[in-house]
């Protein structure tokens, strides 16, 4: 928990506590549910929340702006985003009905009402957002296909364009060759904010819609 007041220190005393709930929320359901590896669960900070909320270093969202998080899994980026931005609204949504279970029962119990699961696949969801947010779900050149449905161009909310916001793993150089040339994109090294080594081959990818 230390790390997340370490990077973000102005959190109100609301949303300290509930970033201080998703330790045991999540030891309860994945005890019953596996959404994070047993063995990775002590690093819930560091690896699953801090990682989600690098989207924060890159962007601030402002007030009404719709998010989708794709193959959210255990709620991830989608949960801790929703907590440090309660006035955006976020669908979390992912093909297995068991993972959005456990994200029903963590956001019922943080209280967060900025957040609707839905159990369905990204290829048969139909919605209207500003960004699209994913975190390890798979290559950029079939999340760009999958998003391109989902994102709204009517509004710009931001300075950056509407667009998909990928957090990526290892080297995304030959990924982002595989997207079609039109394609607008900017990498940004997560170590660059945190300074964990875990952090060292960990990207955010953001492609414009």
């Amino acid at each position: 928990m230390q790390v997340i007041l370490d990077h973000f220190p102005h959190l109100t005393p609301a949303q300290q506590a509930q970033f201080a709930q998703l330790d045991e929320l999540y030891r309860l359901w994945n005890a019953r549910i596996n959404v994070i590896s047993r063995k990775d669960i002590d690093n819930l900070y560091t690896h699953h929340v801090l990682h989600s909320l690098a989207i924060a270093k890159f962007v601030q969202f402002e007030p009404d702006t719709q998010i989708v998080d794709l193959g959210t899994g255990g709620g991830f980026p989608g949960i801790p985003l929703a907590i440090l931005f309660p006035e955006v609204s976020f669908t979390l949504i992912d093909g297995t009905r068991k993972k959005i279970s456990v994200v029903e029962a963590v956001a019922e119990g943080l209280g967060l009402t900025n957040v609707k699961p839905l159990p369905v696949r990204a290829e048969e969801h139909k919605g209207n957002y500003d960004f699209v947010v994913t975190r390890a779900v798979a290559e950029l050149s079939m999340l760009a296909r999958w998003s391109e449905h989902l994102l709204q161009h009517k509004r710009q909310l931001h300075a950056i364009p509407n667009g998909l916001i990928a957090l990526k793993g290892g080297q995304v150089q030959q990924e982002i060759k595989g997207l079609p040339r039109k394609m607008s994109v900017e990498t940004e090294s997560i170590s660059t904010w945190f300074k964990d080594p875990w952090f060292e081959e960990k990207s955010l990818v953001w492609v414009q819609a």
